[in-house]
């Protein structure tokens, strides 16, 4: 497909607009497709998409599995129990092994953040046509979830066009351990790029101050932002002062396995603060969506009643939209290699 310049996808600072346009047209034009049956799509026929995951994953590793059958390409799992990564092998050695079989695309995620850059560094370095795509990589960042995201919410508020410019002047509340989160960091990028205003809510120790100019500088490694006028970035400490106006709202698993300090002792009181339930949601003035990218701590981030709720909660939907945005970035990367394939390959 023309246009589309990103051989790896590491993080979505990189990202122009007419990338994330790229996406989501061609993510709508895969969810509108039959997703059961024996019927696949020959895009990727030929092609071996590897998923390494270097720690547990449900819905990433099993959407992007899925996304690449549906492709037709062949799919190679790994598990870092049962590999050799027990006798000391080396990520870079356990990755080589995958490219040495052949391996077209490697989706990698791991609790260290830069793996992933580091090993389409290396892989270029020593020539290899093998492309990686980040699962999400320690505090850093996760793609592909932000883009389900930003499709999730393009879709509400243009179903039939769900395009960047649904996004334009939006106001996105995004609740919770900001600090941890890599998904955070991701939606940052790509919903600001789309003209929304972002409000981040949560107490000192989950979301420095620092956050408010996350996208003001350019994005590492480059001399200029690919994307000229970004929405901006609002911290507000109190949950009543950020849901008056919101659009929508996107509240965060608290990641207690990354936090290497006692950041945060009392559940209950933060519940109490920043937990999303009906009632509080009343404060938005009229009906907004709820997001979360899971899995969700009923009680603590979100009501269970809330998590339940259908009519406003886009948590399936998001775990149904991953596919077709991991198949359109896998299609993508696929075109960047083979610069003479067009959409016609969808037929």
């Amino acid at each position: 497909m023309s246009g589309w310049h990103h051989r790896h996808i590491i993080d979505l600072a990189t990202f122009s607009r007419e990338n994330y346009a790229a996406v989501l047209e061609l993510a709508h034009r895969f969810r509108s497709l039959p997703m059961t049956g024996a019927r696949k799509l020959p895009a990727l026929q030929g092609r071996l998409v590897a998923t390494l995951f270097f720690e547990p994953s449900t819905r990433t590793r099993s959407s992007f599995e899925l996304a690449a059958k549906r492709l037709s390409a062949d799919v190679q799992s790994f598990s870092p129990s049962s590999s050799a990564l027990s006798k000391g092998e080396s990520v870079l050695d356990t990755a080589r092994t995958y490219v040495a079989m052949g391996a077209d695309v490697l989706v990698v995620r791991h609790r260290s953040t830069g793996v992933p850059q580091q090993l389409s560094e290396d892989l270029e370095q020593a020539g290899e046509r093998t492309v990686i795509l980040n699962g999400g990589d320690g505090l850093h960042s996760h793609p592909s979830q932000g883009l389900l995201d930003l499709y999730t919410l393009a879709r509400y508020f243009d179903p039939a066009h769900p395009l960047p410019e649904s996004l334009q002047g939006k106001r996105i509340v995004i609740v919770g351990d900001i600090l941890h989160s890599r998904v955070a960091r991701s939606n940052l990028w790509a919903l600001t790029a789309c003209g929304a205003e972002v409000v981040l809510c949560g107490p000192p120790s989950l979301l420095p101050d620092a956050f408010a100019a996350f996208v003001d500088a350019p994005p590492p490694g480059q001399a200029t932002d690919p994307v000229p006028n970004r929405g901006r970035i609002v911290i507000e400490r109190s949950l009543e002062r950020a849901l008056p106006g919101a659009d929508a709202v996107m509240t965060l698993r608290l990641q207690k396995e990354r936090m290497g300090q006692q950041l945060l002792t009392d559940l209950e009181r933060y519940y109490r603060d920043f937990g999303l339930n009906h009632q509080r949601l009343r404060l938005c003035e009229r009906s907004v969506p709820v997001l979360h990218p899971g899995p969700v701590n009923r009680g603590i981030e979100m009501a269970g009643e809330l998590l339940d709720d259908k009519s406003i909660c886009l948590v399936e939907d998001q775990v149904r939209n991953g596919v077709p945005i991991r198949m359109a970035l896998l299609y993508l990367m696929a075109s960047a290699e083979t610069p003479d394939m067009t959409p016609a390959a969808m037929a």
